[in-house]
């Protein structure tokens, strides 16, 4: 071989050399540019690797097996401060909305959760008083875009809304879109949390398989959701003692979970709260108070027409 040849070859050697680093730099820079900031979720076997930009828009996400254990359960003895007295029919009245905000001030509830065409009603109603107004987001079926469900949380919120529950994005979860669940959430906290609100984010267990609870629940800790939530109650299924459980485990003491959908009794809710849960969702606010009650020993009255009115 002549030196020019291998000259030659040496050159493209070197060429190919560099052209292949600085291809595999751009990579690492399209997929995680200068102000990036990516962390890892990990529980019950799975890890959830997500990225924010310097913006907070989600880069990516994605799930892979692991070992993981997690938290312990922070205890709170008072159901009532526990309840998010619920009311989210589509036939709800404003006579009914009212008697749901009286019911609430009388027993020191901690919201009355309610669709957002009622909540400047209830903050209204509730001025002064320390229940919060709590709303829904994309609800029930968590089917709408994130630019809708930021556009509810502005709204909710200017109307009086502290507390928002948001459902996500149940199909692009189970397609594992990871990218698409996770910033739909970090959108609606970034809204809420700028305004000084909290998120909920309803997962609905019932449409979910173990592994998807568990990324769901990973993915909402990671965008900043002060709750996960197990159910709009509008999807066939509701709070169970064992997801919640599971749901504590994987999203550890740091933040709450709130049972919701199905708990109609004190039995109900105690058991919920011994498994984990910071929160109740409950259209049986006062029924399970009552029940407390008689519990430990006070008698309550019966329930009055007007106020079985509102469930």
């Amino acid at each position: 071989m002549s030196p020019e040849v291998e000259f030659v070859e040496q050159l493209v050697q070197v060429i190919t050399r560099e052209v292949l680093i600085a291809l595999n730099e751009q990579e690492r820079f399209d997929a995680h540019p200068e102000g990036d900031h990516c962390t890892e979720e990990c529980a019950e076997g799975i890890c959830v690797r997500t990225c924010y930009d310097r913006v907070g828009r989600v880069v990516s996400a994605g799930a892979q097996r692991v070992t993981s254990s997690l938290g312990g359960v922070p205890d709170d003895p008072s159901l009532a401060r526990l309840v998010d007295h619920t009311l989210l029919k589509p036939d709800a009245t404003h006579d009914q909305i009212a008697q749901l905000c009286y019911e609430a001030r009388k027993y020191e509830f901690a919201s009355v959760c309610v669709n957002p065409t009622h909540v400047k009603l209830c903050a209204e109603l509730l001025r002064g008083s320390p229940v919060k107004v709590c709303t829904v987001i994309g609800f029930p079926l968590g089917a709408t875009s994130t630019p809708v469900k930021v556009y509810e949380t502005e709204t909710a919120i200017r109307d009086g809304a502290t507390e928002i529950d948001m459902v996500i994005n149940v199909g692009a979860l189970k397609a594992k879109d990871f990218d698409l669940v996770a910033q739909d959430i970090d959108e609606v906290v970034r809204v809420a949390h700028a305004a000084g609100a909290i998120v909920k984010v309803i997962i609905e267990t019932s449409l979910l398989e173990q592994d998807e609870k568990v990324t769901a629940c990973l993915l909402s800790k990671e965008a900043g959701a002060d709750f996960v939530k197990t159910s709009t109650g509008f999807s066939g299924g509701g709070a169970t003692a064992e997801d919640i459980a599971l749901m504590r485990r994987v999203v550890g003491p740091e933040i709450g979970v709130k049972a919701s959908g199905g708990v109609k009794s004190y039995e109900d809710a105690r058991s919920m709260v011994e498994a984990g849960a910071t929160r109740l969702g409950a259209s049986a606010g006062v029924k399970i108070v009552q029940g407390e009650r008689e519990a430990n020993g006070f008698k309550s009255p019966a329930l009055a027409p007007a106020a079985e009115q509102a469930y």
